[in-house]
């Protein structure tokens, strides 16, 4: 089957009423204030949406306890294993097991959010912190202290201190 086309003039074939239609929207976004998406960051910092996956951050209770019990489970389920515990023994307590180590190499973390998921005692969360700047691959490799710094405290959840 043929399909019959019109024949372009010479105004068509060069072009230019698409190219000046073009133009014409480009202009009108220009000139618009509303539609102004350019952030002087990080002087204005942007809004963060809700959702977002920042880098992992290790959290204390309420009482400046550490949550972790270095079960391993976000070790086991971090797809790029960016996760590294040592585990280390409490001598007298209810709790058995606490983080002696709790590196997280940054250089491969994905921010997918699985250790999140993964943490029984919601001891590890993706943080809203959107920048990280490094200056050598050793800084990369965030230790226990440094995760505890950005997760910061948060209450509720699971309290394995409670006595039963």
């Amino acid at each position: 089957m043929k399909v019959a086309r019109k024949e372009l003039n010479l105004l068509e074939r060069m072009y230019i009423p698409e190219v000046l239609r073009g133009m014409s929207t480009t202009i009108r976004h220009a000139l618009n204030p509303r539609h102004n998406v350019t952030r002087q960051y990080p002087e204005v910092p942007t809004p963060l949406p809700d959702g977002y996956r920042g880098i992992p951050s290790l959290v204390k209770d309420e009482d400046g306890r550490l949550k972790c019990v270095a079960c391993q489970m976000c070790e086991f389920v971090c797809p790029p294993e960016a996760i590294k515990i040592v585990p280390g023994e409490y001598p007298d307590s209810n709790v058995e097991k606490y983080p002696d180590r709790f590196d997280l190499n940054m250089l491969r973390c994905i921010y997918c959010g699985l250790c999140e998921e993964a943490c029984p005692e919601e001891a590890i969360f993706m943080s809203d912190v959107a920048t990280f700047v490094v200056s050598s691959r050793e800084e990369a490799v965030l230790p226990k202290e440094k995760l505890l710094e950005i997760g910061g405290v948060r209450a509720g959840g699971v309290r394995k201190w409670a006595s039963k």
